[in-house]
């Protein structure tokens, strides 16, 4: 009878240890994750990653701490291990970078195009002349020695930019020239402050037009497209990688679902999508 009495308690003993422990556990709070997304002005500009981000939260329950620059200083932050994924705009730094060993892949995410804006006087009259020629626009803009405000900042508006001007055979120079340094929206605001031309990518131009005095003087040509990519990274780069929550925004960006959310997104705002997926998976 004690034997068994004493069974029965370690029983209830062992029971109640079990309960406690689950219990226990079930109270520690969860280990909080995140990583950073490293990538472009324009992203950020536009308020796509601001509707992105709370829902990529939501989904998985990391934080993104979003970190915005010119492409060209997005490579260098996740070159020096200070990003865990990318989301740029200038292909073929991005191909470069991934060619160096510092990605592992990349892989469209969606487009959108750049134009050409100025004062709505347009006194280089580029609209008449040079409505879908960016590079016979800026040789009218250097010719007439109206003011442009450049990137000057290697983003992947600035590459474009430096593209067409090498196309056009001209090296800009002179007062007429403003390398201002600084990402798209306060490009823009400069440009609508000095009433001067700059190219900026179609959607953060969108996003800002209501507080603008800008208007389009040149769109709708070949040399204007503007992809997006995202890349992973290399963790043999980087031992501070989080490898497994980038993985996780890298696949999920690329998802059906969050493909249909970019499309949709400026729609309601603007009455147009700012950016057009185009994942090819």
């Amino acid at each position: 009878m004690k034997k068994k009495l004493a069974l029965l308690l370690s029983l209830i003993f062992v029971f109640l240890v079990g309960c406690t422990t689950k219990q226990q556990e079930a109270a520690k709070p969860k280990e909080a994750r995140s990583m950073v997304l490293a990538t472009t002005t324009s992203t950020q500009d536009t308020g796509l990653l601001d509707y992105l981000v709370p829902l990529f939260k939501k989904d998985t329950g990391i934080d993104v701490k979003v970190v915005a620059k010119g492409t060209g200083e997005a490579l260098k932050l996740a070159q020096n291990g200070d990003a865990d994924c990318l989301l740029v705009h200038d292909k073929a730094k991005e191909e470069e970078f991934i060619k160096n060993g510092y990605g592992l892949k990349r892989n469209d995410v969606m487009y959108n195009d750049f134009v050409i804006v100025g004062p709505a006087e347009d006194p280089a009259k580029i609209k008449e002349k040079a409505y879908n020629n960016p590079v016979e626009a800026l040789k009218i803009i250097k010719d007439s020695n109206a003011k442009f405000i450049s990137r000057g900042d290697e983003s992947g508006t600035h590459s474009k930019e430096k593209g067409l001007w090498k196309s056009a055979g001209i090296t800009p120079s002179g007062s007429w020239y403003v390398s201002a340094g600084k990402g798209m929206g306060a490009v823009l605001q400069m440009a609508d402050e000095m009433k001067a031309y700059t190219l900026t990518d179609r959607g953060t131009y969108l996003s800002m037009k209501n507080k603008l005095k800008l208007q389009i003087v040149t769109e709708k040509s070949p040399q204007l497209y503007n992809q997006y990519g995202v890349i992973k990274l290399n963790p043999a780069k980087n031992p501070k990688l989080k490898e497994k929550e980038a993985d996780e925004f890298y696949n999920w960006i690329l998802s059906d679902k969050i493909q249909k959310t970019i499309g949709e997104y400026g729609k309601d705002k603007y009455g147009q999508a700012l950016f057009i997926p185009n994942a090819k998976k």
